[in-house]
């Protein structure tokens, strides 16, 4: 089980770098679904990893993290259907 929550740790470090690099570099949108998905699912990995590790302060950031782009994702599907009609 231990190799698992430090693959996800690892997964989460390369989806939030790919994530800002990405948005850095201009080669996606801050309202993308591609940057708004690696962000989530960066944070969501770091949540298992760092609660895992009993290291609260960065779990607590991560679940801030995952609420933000929850958000995000919402209002992005919300607007899709309100433009739809």
């Amino acid at each position: 089980m231990e190799i698992i929550i430090e693959i996800l740790g690892w997964i989460g470090t390369f989806s939030l770098i790919s994530a800002y690099a990405l948005l850095s570099f201009k080669k996606i949108e801050a309202n993308s679904w591609t940057y708004q998905l690696l962000n989530l699912c960066g944070a969501i990995c770091f949540i298992i990893n760092t609660l895992a590790h009993k290291a609260y302060a960065p779990a607590f950031l991560n679940i801030v993290w995952v609420f933000i782009g929850a958000v995000a994702i919402y209002n992005m599907l919300s607007s899709k259907s309100t433009s739809d009609n």
